[in-house]
């Protein structure tokens, strides 16, 4: 076995600064030379986006719901083994999963006996800190919070009354960063805003100026060999088939990366703006985004769609999740005018603002034997009814919700983002 420097970034509650303070802790490490592996826990790809671009490398999601323990422990492993420094982003709350704890932060980290910083915001207390912070502590014993850092702090002397709560229940404070509406990250319909990264030189400056860096590189866990010499056999699938993905910068780009690395010999394509070729093709991989951003550029490829349509209608193979499923119906609908897509699935999509309703949450189905799971998160709708499904698809809980599964020739197409694509096929 073999100590690795890691450690998970989390937060009493979303909105706390834990994508802010972890995004500038990779950027900082890996611009004073440190190979900094991101992780995201939960389903999240916008953030991972974050992760990837101050990395330079991408960022991996590690979830208990749609993968085994055992699975998210060999991911860690794996996609850990050459780097000095492992940033696992929590979600949400420390405690806030699917079901009660199971599925949160917490899980993942007690799952890796991992350490964990809490990202606090202190903007409206002083000492009811010591309440707060007390019963995270003290909730789970199975779970080691490391450090604490504040956030929002409003002056030096806010910072020592914080500090001061910190000796009191014995757990170490790891600095602070000042109120600033600059460190404000924007937001946008689906999540965070991603399509420019804030500018992070003030952000790594405060960090080196008012974060205990020294100690958080100190943080390790282990990695035990049994973990690592399995990483590659605990449900991962190499695929000997050549795919085609639909990828670019917004309108189709939410793709796990161990999904990409499944996959066999891979083929990117731009449907803005390319044409793709199809020979020898074994699956066309249409992933989400957000397509009804760019409709028009979509729109315009007319060489592009009609490739695609005449792919499904020969019998190709295809998966198609949310903005891709979209993209193979009639016409996606907004408030501007109606923009005529694939045509594959004879179904009509409105991205109107008034027809705007939050579909979000872990989705599960059975089909052909066989159980896939994944999750759920947009704002578009089917006009009219929704569509027949082919099987009942069930939240996170095993309640029963409406979000139909649609089966064409050899198409697959769902809102829903599943998880370890390979295993369909």
């Amino acid at each position: 076995m073999s100590n690795k420097t890691a450690f998970m970034i989390a937060a009493p509650t979303s909105g706390s600064g834990k994508t802010t303070i972890a995004r500038g802790l990779m950027q900082w490490f890996t611009q004073n030379g440190y190979r900094v592996q991101p992780f995201k826990c939960g389903p999240d790809y916008i953030d991972t986006k974050f992760h990837t671009a101050v990395c330079g490398h991408p960022s991996v999601n590690l979830d208990t719901f749609m993968t085994t323990p055992a699975h998210v422990r060999a991911l860690f492993a794996h996609y850990g083994t050459d780097a000095d420094i492992c940033i696992v982003e929590g979600m949400m709350g420390l405690y806030d999963g699917y079901d009660r704890e199971l599925g949160s932060s917490y899980d993942i980290a007690r799952v890796l006996d991992i350490p964990v910083i809490l990202v606090v915001d202190a903007k409206s207390a002083a000492y009811s800190m010591a309440a707060l912070l007390s019963g995270f502590i003290h909730f789970r014993g199975d779970v080691r919070i490391a450090g604490i850092i504040f956030n929002k702090v409003g002056s030096q002397r806010h910072f020592n009354m914080l500090r001061e709560v910190c000796n009191e229940l014995h757990v170490k404070c790891l600095g602070y960063l000042p109120k600033s509406p600059d460190l404000e990250q924007n937001s946008r319909y689906l999540g965070l805003d991603f399509s420019q990264l804030p500018e992070s030189d003030q952000l790594t400056a405060l960090l080196e100026e008012n974060i205990d860096l020294p100690s958080l590189k100190s943080l390790t866990t282990t990695l035990h060999d049994e973990v690592k010499s399995q990483t590659r056999n605990c449900e991962f699938r190499h695929l000997e088939t050549k795919t085609l993905i639909a990828r670019n910068h917004e309108s189709f780009s939410f793709i796990y990366q161990e999904t990409l690395d499944q996959f066999g010999d891979v083929i990117f394509f731009d449907p803005e703006k390319d044409v793709p070729t199809f020979d020898g093709i074994d699956l066309l991989y249409l992933p989400g985004g957000y397509p009804e951003k760019h409709l028009e550029a979509l729109v315009a490829n007319q060489a592009c769609l009609h490739t695609i349509k005449k792919f499904a209608e020969d019998g190709g193979r295809i998966v198609a999740e949310c903005g891709g499923m979209m993209y193979l119906c009639q016409a996606i609908i907004t408030d501007d005018d109606s923009y005529p897509m694939c045509g594959v699935l004879p179904y009509s999509i409105t991205a109107r603002k008034t027809d705007r309703k939050l579909s979000l949450g872990y989705r599960q189905f059975t089909f052909d034997d066989k159980t896939y799971r994944g999750h759920e998160f947009h704002y578009t709708q089917f006009i009219g009814d929704t569509p027949e499904s082919i099987t009942q698809v069930y939240n996170a809980k095993g309640e029963p919700v409406p979000t139909p599964i649609f089966r064409y020739h050899n198409v697959l197409a769902s809102y829903t983002h599943l998880y370890q694509i390979p295993s369909i096929l």
